[in-house]
């Protein structure tokens, strides 16, 4: 009894696609082995980062020149380049009222007879000591005078140095952050770029897994089937299926 025979063939619009696609997926499928693949450039896509930008470095330069301003010696640049001749001529013009003080003192000490006395010797001396402790007095104030100014001054600039350094170290962060930005775009468009191929191959395969059955002619040669025959183009996407499976492990698809 002769035995039944089918042949399933593809319809021919159909086997110049399949035949290039399993073509191309061959090649893809013996380039992904890590070992003996080139074609994928990992430097196109490789992380990285942004550096500082110049307004951080500057923030940190003037940062750590901050410490001149916190010292002990720190008032010492704020001080009024006027200071000493403001304290000369005041002090200049207190020993002259002293001078005057004293001359009117001895004409008071001639006036009642008692000049060149003890008691006219007694007054001068007190008289003199008490200046000479006034005059320290007022030369301390002006000196305090002096660098509580400087000092207030000196706290003005440090905080408006601390002030700008904060405004120049955020605005240099959103810089970073743009060129972050930038780098990570970069690097996805990279990586789309050399695993172009793959994608293309996935897609095709795709479109030509949702082909219908029916697109397939089918010949019987002897007695006709008695069974359901399956269709040519599962059995095809069988064998499609299972290799792009192991593609799939492979990482090419996705």
């Amino acid at each position: 009894m002769p035995e039944n025979v089918t042949i399933n063939k593809p319809a021919p619009i159909l086997t110049g696609s399949l035949t290039a696609f399993l073509n191309e997926l061959d090649k893809l499928g013996k380039g992904a082995v890590p070992s003996g693949y080139a074609g994928l450039d990992t430097s196109q896509y490789a992380p990285q980062v942004a550096g500082q930008t110049q307004m951080q470095k500057d923030a940190a330069t003037a940062a750590a020149g901050l410490g001149s301003l916190t010292g002990p010696q720190a008032y010492q640049p704020y001080m009024s380049p006027y200071q000493q001749e403001v304290m000369d001529a005041t002090l200049s013009e207190f020993d002259r009222q002293q001078t005057i003080g004293q001359t009117g003192l001895r004409d008071r000490a001639i006036q009642s007879g008692a000049y060149g006395g003890g008691r006219e010797g007694i007054m001068q001396a007190e008289y003199m000591n008490q200046g000479a402790m006034n005059r320290a007095q007022l030369q301390a104030q002006l000196l305090n005078q002096g660098f509580q100014q400087a000092q207030q001054a000196a706290g003005t600039d440090l905080a408006a140095q601390q002030g700008l350094g904060t405004y120049q170290s955020a605005l240099g962060q959103q810089q970073q952050q743009v060129a972050q930005a930038q780098l990570d775009a970069a690097q996805i468009a990279g990586k789309e770029a050399q695993f172009q191929p793959f994608t293309q191959m996935g897609l095709i395969g795709q479109q030509l897994a949702q082909i219908q059955p029916g697109a397939f002619a089918t010949q019987t040669v002897g007695p006709a089937a008695t069974g359901p025959v399956s269709s040519p183009m599962s059995q095809f996407l069988g064998g499609a299926a299972g290799a792009a499976g192991i593609m799939g492990k492979l990482g090419i698809f996705g």
